[in-house]
């Protein structure tokens, strides 16, 4: 097959070698326009291969050392047995704190059990049941409570503005009031 001149006739349809003459000057128009971007390409890819493949085996040189240790039979049973006591110690504070919490619910039910009792008795003898209540609630708070301080007073506090103070009237004082509108229409100068 010469490159400038006119292939021979192997035995093919002409319509067969008409598209394989489009395809060999079609590609080498592309190839003598842009060969070296394509080769510059290649050997780029190439390189980026050999790296990638480099870095691989490396990666493979370092790891035997953390496989070894996990396909050791001893090391994969301590680490179970460690995993599990872990998970016992987990579940026996949990039981722990399970238990402490039924029991201060248990106790609060005794306790509102009783209040509903002595509000029950109150009611019975004729008295209000609602001091005895408040009562009853601050004895608890104050048995609850280890230290046994006298709430504080609150001091009398005067309110910020006066009683008689309305934002929409415009008296008492500041600089800005509500004035109603006018009620004409549009002004309209006559």
């Amino acid at each position: 097959m010469e490159l400038g001149g006119e292939a021979p006739d192997l035995g093919r349809p002409p319509v067969e070698q008409e598209a394989i003459q489009a395809l060999q000057q079609s590609v080498g128009s592309l190839l003598a326009s842009y060969g070296w971007y394509f080769l510059f390409a290649c050997v780029a890819v190439y390189l980026l291969v050999q790296k990638l493949a480099e870095k691989m085996r490396a990666q493979r040189r370092s790891r035997p050392h953390a496989t070894g240790a996990l396909l050791e039979p001893d090391v994969v049973v301590r680490r179970q047995e460690a995993l599990a006591a872990a998970r016992f110690r987990m579940q026996e504070q949990l039981n722990e704190q399970a238990e402490k919490f039924k029991e201060k619910q248990r106790q609060l039910e005794e306790e509102k059990r009783r209040q509903k009792v002595a509000m029950w008795e109150s009611m019975q003898e004729g008295k209000s049941y609602k001091g005895n209540l408040k009562r009853s609630q601050q004895e608890i708070e104050s048995a609850a409570s280890p230290s046994s301080t006298v709430p504080k007073p609150k001091p009398n506090k005067k309110p910020l503005r006066g009683g008689s103070y309305n934002p929409l009237s415009g008296e008492g004082g500041g600089t800005c009031a509500w004035r109603p509108g006018r009620r004409g229409g549009p002004s309209s100068g006559g």
